[in-house]
């Protein structure tokens, strides 16, 4: 399901939005903005996710770092 709504732009990111499909890069406005919009959700996940890591105690991964150095590995 989409929604239709309207943006007002600068008139760079217009340009910018149309070079895209001059360009091929894009085959509508409405990519430019789906694309732009995908990409900067992923960003704000992948934030969200860092501070999540950074969270975390280091003693925890240290110990799963030690546990699979112990671990034998089975190449051959």
């Amino acid at each position: 399901m989409t929604t239709q709504i309207a943006v007002r732009l600068p008139d760079d990111l217009a340009r910018y939005i149309d070079a895209e499909i001059a360009a091929g890069t894009a085959t509508s406005r409405a990519a430019v903005v789906i694309r732009a919009l995908e990409r900067d959700r992923r960003r704000q996940e992948a934030e969200h996710d860092a501070r999540i890591y950074a969270a975390e105690t280091a003693s925890d991964l240290d110990d799963l770092a030690a546990w699979a150095a112990r671990q034998p590995m089975d190449i051959d």
